[in-house]
């Protein structure tokens, strides 16, 4: 028997028609890159807390001494104690590898080939990277000018065939909140909404109550934002009675290291520090849009969550990106044709913030 050549032709033509998720530059790269020490880099591109996990988590993870154990498929003493900080029913709550691991199931879940998932945009590339993946299509409604929420564009999109809306609350890239009164609107016709608050802890409002009320919302969250351990990866949901047996017979029961489960409650044990680095973080959040506003060429917009979306209205984007970069400065920025002309800004540290504006302040005079 004659083998044909080349392995690719085994690949599904779907996936060699996929449009891959771009994350960004890893910042040891960079640091290579430019030969220059890894702790002088400002990486402001990801959305992380600067001031880093509570020494709790530190002391947790060095004192653990069961890593040769596979980890509580169930995570019931997680599970617990985060029922307890999102006053939710326990039994309703699902753990995952960050929130994308509960978006992968989701969609395995619910989204039959050619079904549709409606997605605002601009938002997380993620939600149309994996609806695509797994034989979706995705319904891309456009925000407004102001990037709030097409709600009469979305209700009027759904149809049979119309399985998800995914909303993040507060939105990434754009920084702003959906109000509860608009997703109710779309929880009322029927079709499975997921509230993404990745950036709930920085805004403080959430749509968590509405889970008692709607069978067909989802609340996703995350610690890798806040709580500071967004290497260690882990996220949580709250799903309705409905839909929590369904999705975990989908969800791989150890995708979760035993790290970051003590990662969690050593976190949740100390809300205090965690509560003293988020109210950092807002306050120089605002400084951060003080400043960008006074630049003749930056003109940000306004955000409740850990950065600040900008839209550069002198020179190219790109170029300014490539310019922090090359300074050691990392900021996102984006390729499709509504954001390219903006950068999103992560908030970091007060002396980070002066690094960034007196180079963007000295690119200014270039562009």
């Amino acid at each position: 028997m004659t083998v044909p050549a080349g392995a690719d032709r085994l690949v599904r033509q779907k996936i060699k028609e996929l449009t891959p998720y771009h994350p960004v530059e890893a910042p040891e790269h960079l640091a290579a890159r430019l030969g220059m020490p890894l702790d002088n880099i400002v990486k402001l591109d990801q959305n992380e807390n600067p001031y880093g996990c509570s020494l709790l988590v530190q002391e947790a993870l060095a004192s653990f001494d069961r890593y040769h154990h596979y980890p509580d498929p169930d995570a019931r003493a997680v599970r617990q104690r985060l029922g307890i900080y999102a006053g939710a029913n326990p039994e309703r709550v699902i753990v995952g590898a960050g929130s994308d691991e509960l978006i992968d199931v989701l969609l395995q879940t619910l989204v039959d080939p050619d079904d549709e998932v409606i997605v605002p945009a601009p938002t997380f590339g993620w939600y149309r990277a994996r609806t695509e993946l797994f034989g979706g299509l995705v319904r891309e409604v456009q925000r407004d000018e102001n990037f709030d929420l097409p709600v009469e564009a979305i209700i009027d999109s759904v149809h049979e065939r119309t399985k998800v809306v995914f909303l993040t609350s507060p939105n990434n890239p754009t920084g702003n909140m959906a109000s509860n009164q608009d997703i109710v609107r779309i929880l009322e016709t029927g079709v499975i909404v997921v509230v993404d608050e990745a950036y709930f802890e920085f805004s403080g409002k959430t749509v968590m109550p509405l889970t008692r009320e709607f069978d067909n919302l989802v609340v996703l969250r995350t610690f890798s934002k806040w709580a500071g351990i967004a290497g260690l990866r882990f996220g949580y949901g709250v799903f309705s009675e409905a839909l929590v047996g369904h999705v975990m017979k989908v969800k791989s029961p150890f995708t979760i290291t035993s790290a970051a489960f003590q990662a969690v409650e050593a976190s949740l044990d100390d809300l205090e520090y965690l509560h003293v680095t988020i109210n950092r973080i807002r306050t120089e959040r605002r400084r951060m849009h003080r400043r960008l506003t006074a630049l003749d060429y930056m003109q940000p917009f306004p955000s409740v969550a850990n950065f600040v979306l900008t839209r550069v209205t002198r020179g190219e984007a790109h170029d300014v990106h490539q310019r922090l970069a090359d300074r050691g400065i990392m900021v996102r920025k984006y390729s499709d044709d509504r954001l390219r002309d903006f950068l999103r800004i992560s908030v970091g540290k007060p002396e980070d913030t002066d690094r960034l504006m007196n180079a963007l302040q000295t690119i200014g005079a270039h562009v």
